[in-house]
């Protein structure tokens, strides 16, 4: 482990006495993070109200979001999570066309296929699509299912069950044939994969703070790019999503013209404060720098786990998996307490239990790893 690496662990206290491998649920507490939330403790004793300093913090979020996605600030809307930057967006799509289907994969978190069956009350119609052979989701499948009816697909970057990676620019390109728009669920790969919006050539992009970006829960973002903005106007708003937040007007709606009119109410402040310092975490070390060091001690230690002979859900190839390593288990909840009683904090869903890592962690966390799995190898799969 560099040097720089050893100093980026060491603002993670949690590290001293935890094996901390559930990033992908949410990210350890760093020491600026910790100091942020003061901060704002502090201001609120000092200050009471601070709307310009509230309004300041939001917009810090959002230019650092800006950064990390290669895009506009214009085109990022703060929100109280992902599942409200979906449902402001989904609030904007017309369904009452012939151009009614929204296309996602199995692989999605269940809140954004929720959101999109909800609007099969307004019209839309919600096509799967599902695994392949191999546990993956392939091209081929979207090609079958993405048609000149389909109005939007929602395609995961990283599948919160497995770690398998998605082929976003492939369906991507299959979209684009069709006329569709495409929504890119980030939530489990921002802060820990180099993402590029433009490069991507996605129409939205949603995601939140709390785990890989090193912030707090209770606040998220929605890319939306610059060309489709004007053509959306979402049901789903609040005062902050007005073009003078200040008018106060109350006899019309009159949205922003950014993606900020995909915003609500106020902004989560004390969230945003933790926010702004993760983002700062991240943007200081680097994405590309993060993804490098991720994949370096995930690819250490899918290696180890399969000569410990346990099997993985998670597909060895870089280009095919993120931040996890899915391990699978004949109960996986109760192997993840067995974990945790060790020391070794991870997750499961899926029958996999999940070890996603950051690059905070090291060679002594997989070595704390594979030490648990052979006390506890009877609830190996």
């Amino acid at each position: 482990m560099s040097a720089d690496w050893t100093a980026f662990r060491a603002l993670f206290p949690t590290l001293g006495t935890k094996a901390y491998l559930a990033s992908g649920s949410y990210g350890l507490l760093g020491a600026p993070v910790e100091a942020a939330i003061r901060q704002y403790m502090d201001d609120r004793l000092e200050k009471g109200a601070d709307w310009g300093g509230w309004t300041a913090k939001a917009d810090a979020v959002r230019d650092g979001m800006a950064a990390l996605l290669n895009a506009g600030s214009d085109e990022i809307a703060v929100t109280a999570s992902a599942s409200a930057g979906i449902n402001a967006l989904a609030s904007a799509v017309d369904f009452s066309g012939p151009r009614n289907k929204v296309v996602v994969s199995n692989f999605e978190f269940p809140t954004g296929a929720q959101i999109w069956h909800a609007q099969e009350r307004r019209g839309a119609v919600v096509e799967h699509v599902p695994e392949g052979p191999d546990g993956g989701v392939p091209l081929e499948h979207f090609e079958r299912a993405i048609d000149e009816r389909t109005r939007l697909v929602q395609v995961t970057h990283v599948c919160y069950r497995n770690g398998q990676r998605l082929d976003v620019a492939g369906v991507v390109e299959i979209a684009r044939r069709h006329g569709a728009l495409v929504l890119l669920d980030c939530f489990q790969s921002v802060g820990a994969v180099d993402i590029d919006v433009k490069a991507l050539g996605v129409d939205f992009a949603v995601g939140g703070m709390l785990k890989y970006l090193l912030g707090a829960a209770g606040i998220g973002f929605l890319y939306v790019d610059r060309a489709r903005i004007a053509e959306l106007v979402p049901t789903v708003g609040g005062w902050f999503a007005q073009a003078d937040t200040n008018a106060m007007d109350i006899f019309a709606n009159d949205p922003a013209p950014s993606a900020a009119r995909f915003q609500a109410g106020t902004p989560p402040v004390m969230n945003a404060y933790a926010a702004e310092a993760g983002i700062g975490l991240i943007r200081e070390r680097g994405v590309a720098a993060i993804e490098a060091r991720i994949r370096e001690i995930t690819g250490e230690a899918m290696d180890r786990l399969a000569e410990a002979g346990c099997r993985l859900a998670t597909p060895r190839d870089d280009a095919r998996r993120g931040p996890q390593v899915a391990i699978r288990a004949t109960d996986a909840a109760a192997l993840t307490d067995r974990l945790a009683e060790r020391g070794v904090i991870a997750s499961w869903r899926d029958g996999n239990v999940r070890t996603m890592f950051h690059a905070y962690n090291d060679a002594s966390d997989v070595g704390a790893l594979i030490e648990a799995l052979a006390a506890n190898r009877e609830l190996l799969a």
